[in-house]
């Protein structure tokens, strides 16, 4: 039997002192919850680490590790939390000879998945999983050779070897629940009260993929090009454990649940027939053409209060242009916020400036678009081309990529990573501040429905506790420095001399459904 600690690394750096800060997500990390379960299924032991609401502390770490000794350290990272793994895999390798045991170190997300080979140079990882890691992971910890391992890049001596892709879980159903218990509940009841109603809150998948293919989304690094279901039956009994376990909320982590509305719909009567008082939101960002008011309405009655939406843009040829699949329109979001609010659901949006093909005139429209929606919250980022994703790869074929150091890599960031082809940086930053001026601050048709709502739900004085915190924080804010253990001591990778390698993605091999329009 081998003992895991699973490390997930702080969230911090990933939103700086911006204002988007006060909606920092404080939940159960989906990933590590999915890969630890499959592992305790096959009798091995597993505790994880969740830093995403504090500051990165290496002390901590090694304070973990000396109490539990384990035999496999797992970290989890998306790109802003990349210089974390790496500090922590230096402290793993020195822990190891202090404890005089060899501890296999791995990683896995997004970034690890998208750059593998990148990864091995610039950290002391051992493993780097690609792809979906549930099997892959509990495979690890039974011993098995690593050249049986699929979805693996691993050190061969001197050299950096792969046993490829894994084919993706075909039924998901074949997973046994989240492992939610690993995490202490208590730890959960601080998320932001904008975000979330009745803490303690975690996270929860129905399905995994989608079957689009916008270039700044590295989705598919992780869960392949397609789409996969778990039945209905098992989607009402994971909502049943997570309030057996004490959650009273959970955050849908879907990318496209509701493009198969006949399976959503049947989702959402398995919930209610369950019995299960259970509040959730649908937070990754529906598709603006795939749910009508019918869905909407079975939502509701399922206990689903907020949608999001990725509008991303307000200019319908930017949508096209980016890799929206020609079916999500200006009009078509209108009519989604429409019947979500005629349904009694809350809607937030997302937006996002410096989409590869966005001009000024098209960033000017996507302010006016959101300023006349009528959404309750909403949020805009700069749009950043994180590895995996076709936009970075194409801006590192074009030599547009400024900064290959991980820490400036956030959404809310103000350096300039990359030099955009229509726009200077500096007229990014100038847009993304005005945004937040004319569609929120200044806007008295999204402040007036606060208030409605507010006085509605019960939740005015939240609102007015975070509206203080929101005016005082900048748009872009300064990134938060880490304090790190070794940061002289990181394998070091030049960039420039070894451009990133463009990995690929699998794709399901199952036809998967079409958004309806």
């Amino acid at each position: 039997m081998a003992k895991a600690l699973l490390i997930n690394p702080s969230y911090q750096p990933s939103y700086g002192g911006a204002k988007a800060s006060i909606v920092n997500p404080i939940h159960p990390t989906l990933g590590l919850a999915t890969i630890a379960a499959v592992a305790l299924e096959r009798g091995h032991e597993v505790d994880i680490l969740d830093m995403s609401w504090r500051a990165y502390d290496f002390k901590e770490i090694a304070d973990e590790v000396r109490k539990k000794k384990p035999d496999i350290v797992g970290i989890s990272a998306t790109t802003p939390l990349m210089n974390q793994l790496r500090d922590i895999s230096v402290l793993i390798k020195e822990l190891s000879k202090e404890l005089g045991k060899d501890i296999l170190v791995v990683g896995g997300g997004a970034h690890p998945s998208s750059l593998p080979i990148e990864t091995l140079k610039e950290t002391l990882l051992d493993i780097v999983f690609v792809g979906e890691a549930d099997f892959s992971f509990a495979e690890i910890c039974d011993g098995r050779d690593l050249k049986d391992v699929k979805g693996i890049y691993y050190r061969d001596g001197n050299k950096i070897a792969t046993t490829g892709f894994r084919v993706p879980i075909e039924n998901l159903d074949d997973l046994p629940t989240p492992a939610w218990h690993l995490y202490d509940l208590r730890e959960y009841k601080r998320i932001s009260r904008l975000i979330a109603k009745r803490p303690p809150v975690t996270m929860a998948e129905f399905s995994r993929g989608c079957v689009f293919e916008c270039d700044f989304c590295a989705s598919k690094m992780t869960m392949a090009r397609g789409y996969r279901k778990k039945s209905p039956e098992r989607c009402a009994l994971e909502v049943k454990r997570m309030y057996e376990l004490g959650f009273r909320e959970f955050m849908l982590a879907d990318d496209i649940f509701t493009s198969d509305q006949k399976w959503a719909i049947a989702v959402c009567e398995a919930i209610i027939k369950a019995g299960v008082d259970m509040a959730w939101s649908c937070t990754n960002g529906i598709r603006v053409e795939s749910a009508d008011l019918n869905l909407f309405q079975k939502l509701r009655a399922a206990g689903c209060y907020r949608v999001s939406f990725g509008f991303e843009s307000g200019n319908d040829e930017v949508l096209k242009r980016f890799g929206k699949g020609g079916q999500a329109s200006i009009q078509q979001g209108r009519v989604a916020v429409r019947d979500a609010r005629s349904a009694g659901i809350d809607t937030n949006g997302f937006f996002l400036l410096g989409l590869s093909p966005d001009t000024e005139e098209s960033m000017m429209d996507t302010i006016g678009f959101a300023r006349l929606l009528p959404l309750d919250m909403m949020k805009f980022g700069v749009s950043v081309a994180f590895p995996g994703t076709p936009m970075f790869h194409d801006y590192v074929r074009k030599d547009l990529i400024r900064s290959y150091n991980w820490d400036d890599y956030f959404i809310y960031t103000d350096e300039p990573l990359f030099s955009h082809e229509h726009l200077t940086y500096d007229v990014i930053q100038k847009y993304m501040a005005l945004a937040y001026r004319r569609a929120i601050l200044f806007n008295p048709g999204f402040i007036v429905r606060r208030l409605i709502r507010g006085f509605r739900t019960g939740e005015f004085f939240w609102d007015l506790y975070y509206s203080v915190r929101f005016f005082l924080l900048p748009a872009i804010g300064e990134k938060i420095q880490s304090d790190y253990y070794a940061r002289d001591r990181w394998p070091k990778w030049d960039f420039k001399k070894n451009p990133p390698q463009e990995l690929g993605y699998q794709v399901v091999r199952k036809p998967a459904p079409k958004a309806k329009i």
